[in-house]
């Protein structure tokens, strides 16, 4: 099997449309509606740019533990990662910017046993650049993970 190349490059833009604290994403061919939440006075109805962002490190556990699984032999049927984050503005680690202030992930994993699920997870969080992003900058951040049927 060929290695997968090291270099990976991504460019997505994000457009003001006509309704107040809405925008219009494009990632290649993908476009997606993204709302400010309502504490900042937008719409609040479709996702917000925090749970865009926390959905993209559930996505990369999810794919990233399937591949590595795949790649090394290692049989699993499922994973599940479910991410609650908290932005408390009043209690932040910095000044010059906000940061989740505690951040908790939880990763089922089926048809897989313990073992092999702690290297899935520890492949995982190697490789995500977004899950290394959020874990550097959230000080309060836990992971668990368990294996289930």
């Amino acid at each position: 099997m060929t290695a997968p190349p090291t270099f990976r490059e991504y460019e997505v833009r994000g457009v003001s449309v006509e309704t107040f604290g809405r925008v219009l994403c494009s990632a290649r061919d993908h476009h997606f509606i993204v709302d400010g939440p309502i504490q900042n006075g937008c719409p609040g109805e479709e996702l917000t740019p925090a749970e865009v962002f926390l959905s993209g490190v559930a996505a990369c556990g999810v794919e990233l533990m399937h591949v590595i699984a795949r790649d090394e032999g290692i049989p699993l049927r499922r994973v599940a990662i479910t991410i609650h984050g908290v932005v408390d503005r009043a209690n932040q680690a910095r000044e010059d910017v906000t940061l989740f202030t505690s951040v908790r992930v939880e990763c089922e994993l089926a048809g897989t046993d313990a073992a092999r699920a702690g290297t899935l997870v520890s492949g995982f969080k190697r490789r995500c650049p977004l899950y290394g992003t959020l874990s550097v900058a959230t000080p309060g951040m836990t992971f668990v993970h368990r294996v289930v049927d």
